[in-house]
């Protein structure tokens, strides 16, 4: 996690990194830059063995970025999307 930094309107904000636990192939993405989202919401969807694994966000905050596409091969602890909180 990043320092909080002072957003518009002088409210600090922290930046987040969500990482997904398996590696595998990113095959959904739910939740979209610009989006807010709450603890435990889907934040992508990853095929390993065969199975769908979504990726939460660990807490409530607004995307700011999705760092994966549909159909790329992702690493175990690679971070996927950051949020703002």
């Amino acid at each position: 996690m990043q320092a909080p930094r002072e957003a518009d309107g002088g409210i600090f904000v922290a930046e987040i990194k969500i990482t997904t636990e398996v590696a595998g192939r990113v095959c959904a993405i739910a939740a979209s830059a610009g989006e807010s989202i709450g603890n435990g919401d889907d934040v992508v969807l990853v095929e390993a063995m065969k199975m769908e694994i979504p990726v939460p966000s660990p807490t409530a905050g607004k995307i700011k970025s999705i760092l994966v596409n549909i159909d790329d091969v992702v690493a175990e602890g690679q971070a996927i999307a950051i949020l703002e909180t």
